[in-house]
């Protein structure tokens, strides 16, 4: 679900390169980021059937390493050091939500 929203991002990032509206409206990669956060809405609503909102929502959190991940092997943005703390902080937060049932 979260790898999902993250490449969903990806497209929109190559969509927003269009000049226009209309180029917007004809890009497929427009198309094809709206459909993957479709599905991905769709795993997160299948998911909440098994488990606690409280637990799922704060996963999302996790939508965000993928970013940074995918940005920087893809787009070649460069990772500082705060963002690795921000990763890192994330991941702990995620960690502990998940323990504290």
């Amino acid at each position: 679900m979260t790898m999902l929203g993250s490449v969903a991002s990806l497209f929109f990032k190559q969509a927003s390169q269009c000049k226009t509206i209309l180029a917007l409206l004809s890009n497929a990669s427009l198309y094809i980021g709206g459909g993957l956060y479709f599905f991905s809405m769709l795993l997160n609503i299948y998911i909440l059937r098994f488990l606690k909102y409280s637990i799922v929502l704060p996963l999302t959190s996790l939508t965000y390493i993928w970013t940074m991940f995918l940005s920087y092997v893809i787009l070649k943005e460069k990772i500082g050091t705060k963002k690795i703390v921000g990763v890192l902080g994330i991941v702990i937060g995620a960690i502990l939500i998940t323990k504290a049932r």
